[in-house]
């Protein structure tokens, strides 16, 4: 590590992490894609979806979890969420694990953060073997569709997902467990 790199860690979040969560969630999404909405939808949107009270729901519940990107002084920089797959795909199985969110600051896009965040929550989600893996993303972020190819996830499906008013197409991206690529795969 370069010393202009920042020293940042990931670790699992816990309860006492809603607070910091929701403000980074709401924070990360505005920074990616605020631009696309209506001010009162995006609004609507961040209040509802990425309340604290949400996060404390999802954090107490043991079929999820979120990991957290932070600096030496703890401040949030990033976070994950993996858990069981609620994507609307009528393959889906109740076995099957959903990297749900993954967001990073973009003052730390392109120095790897977003693919460790990645790799810890494909092993919380493999942790008992090799199983069916699910992601949406927007139609959109080609670089997001690019890296999520590169570790063997196909485009499926697609769904809208709604923003206020604002309806996003959606790919619904898919990793059979036996084409889980070998460990050590380029990211």
């Amino acid at each position: 590590m370069t010393a202009d790199l920042p020293n940042l860690a990931i670790r699992r979040a816990g309860l006492d992490d809603a607070d910091t969560l929701s403000a980074l969630a709401a924070r990360t999404f505005t920074e990616t894609f605020g631009h696309l909405y209506p001010p009162e939808d995006l609004r609507h949107f961040l209040d509802e979806t990425y309340s604290a009270e949400s996060h404390r729901r999802l954090l107490a519940d043991p079929a999820y979890a979120f990991w957290l990107l932070e600096r030496e002084d703890g401040e949030a920089a990033g976070y994950a969420l993996a858990g069981a797959c609620g994507l609307p795909h009528g393959e889906v199985l109740p076995q099957d694990g959903e990297l749900k969110r993954l967001y990073v600051l973009q003052s730390l896009h392109n120095g790897g953060w977003g693919g460790r965040l990645f790799r810890a929550s494909l092993d919380w989600l493999e942790r008992e073997g090799p199983r069916t893996l699910w992601i949406g993303v927007w139609s959109q972020n080609l670089g997001a569709q690019r890296f999520y190819e590169r570790h063997g996830f196909r485009r499926v499906g697609e769904y809208e997902f709604p923003v206020g008013r604002v309806r996003d197409l959606e790919f619904i991206l898919r990793r059979e467990a036996s084409a889980r690529p070998a460990q050590g795969a380029a990211a």
